[in-house]
């Protein structure tokens, strides 16, 4: 791990960064400079001042994407300021280009304020295709992912939340075939109810599965307790725990066929593992150290394993999810990102792999299957075009 952080030190410092900007076209002498710029650039101006929409036909609109942060919740660094963002916002940059064609820019911004990012978005969104929401904390950036939503003409999606969620859905789809369960059947235990685990609570429950307890910091999600929690968690209060139990993550643990976690390490024991249901799913997510390790959770019993890491099988990656998305989202023109749009992404992204392919150790795609971004784009569009 030090050599890896000691070489991407000196790579960002060789290059300056991952980003450079590169035009689409030739400007070698007075003719492409006439083209390009004054005066033949005066037409497009006029169309799209004749007919906005045409934006889309005559720049860069129809296939950009805007990553803003407020670098408050970076990766398992925290709030380090949008400065110290940048080199993960140009990262994120980097494999929207990489894995969907998409152009990137990073924007950071030096302000914690939900309505002052709100308005500052909003007033840059003539520029761009799509708005990625990236590494805001909690709940902050529902309310700002929320409002955004309802008032952008493009797209609005903060990948820490959804990205996370449709990656998670379409491992549990799989992980569920291999055990012969159904969603409708299942109990899950989810620890972390931020913006990750909010987000994966309310898909999976859209995906069928009726019981779910949810625990934070201070323990089980529960109605009786509503008046202290934030809006989030107050939603949540109302689609799990159905029969109000208040009880340990260790005594829900005994219930449940499925375990979820992005909170934080070392949260789950073996024990817990080996006392779930039969052939018990773990997907111990928590970055950069997770819930339980990897060989914790076999020992414990458990029948499939998904992490966050890749030197382990079934790595829930982003990447799977959010390049895909927006390809589809643009080339779809959709005014927004809706539920069913990641639901379609989670099943999209889950069929890629066979019922003969299918194993324990195979229940979700390697981050770097050329056909993922392609088919998660096809099934965005698909449900778009419904």
């Amino acid at each position: 791990m030090k050599d890896a952080y000691r070489l991407s030190l000196q790579l960002h410092e060789a290059h300056h960064g991952k980003l450079e900007v590169v035009s689409k076209v030739p400007v070698n002498n007075a003719d492409d400079l006439s083209l390009a710029y004054t005066p033949g650039v005066a037409q497009p101006c006029r169309e799209i001042a004749k007919n906005p929409d045409d934006v889309y036909k005559y720049t860069w609109k129809s296939n950009s994407v805007a990553v803003v942060t407020d670098g408050t919740a970076v990766l398992g660094l925290g709030d380090i300021g949008p400065e110290a963002a940048l080199p993960v916002m140009e990262g994120k940059c980097v494999l929207f280009k990489r894995f969907a064609n998409i152009d990137a820019v990073p924007i950071c911004l030096d302000t914690k304020d939900p309505k002052e990012i709100i308005e500052i978005v909003k007033k840059i969104a003539p520029t761009f295709g799509g708005i990625n929401l990236e590494d805001i904390s909690a709940p902050r950036c529902v309310e700002i992912e929320r409002t955004l939503k309802k008032e952008c003409s493009i797209p609005v999606f903060h990948d820490d939340q959804h990205g996370t969620a449709i990656c998670l859905t379409a491992a549990l789809i799989n992980a569920l075939k291999v055990v012969g369960k159904k969603a409708e059947d299942i109990t899950v235990v989810v620890s972390g109810t931020g913006a990750a685990g909010s987000s994966i609570i309310h898909m999976i429950h859209d995906l069928g599965v009726k019981e779910i307890y949810g625990f934070n910091i201070n323990g089980i999600v529960i109605k009786e307790d509503a008046d202290s929690y934030d809006f989030l968690t107050k939603e949540l209060a109302e689609i799990t725990n159905s029969t109000q139990k208040r009880m340990t993550m260790a005594e829900a643990m005994k219930e449940a066929d499925v375990f979820i976690g992005v909170s934080a390490p070392g949260l789950v024991t073996k024990e817990m593992v080996a006392s779930m249901k039969e052939k018990p799913i773990v997907f111990p997510m928590a970055n950069p150290e997770p819930e339980i390790t990897y060989a914790d959770a076999i020992e414990g019993g458990a029948y499939v394993v998904g992490t966050g890491r890749s030197d382990f099988p079934n790595q829930i990656n982003n990447v799977l999810a959010f390049p895909g998305l927006f390809r589809g989202a643009l080339d779809a023109r959709a005014p927004q990102i809706t539920e069913a749009m990641k639901i379609a992404a989670a099943r999209g992204l889950a069929s890629l792999i066979s019922d003969e392919e299918l194993s324990k150790d195979y229940i979700i795609p390697k981050a770097f299957d050329p056909r993922v971004a392609k088919v998660v784009a096809q099934a965005v569009i698909d449900e778009v075009h419904k």
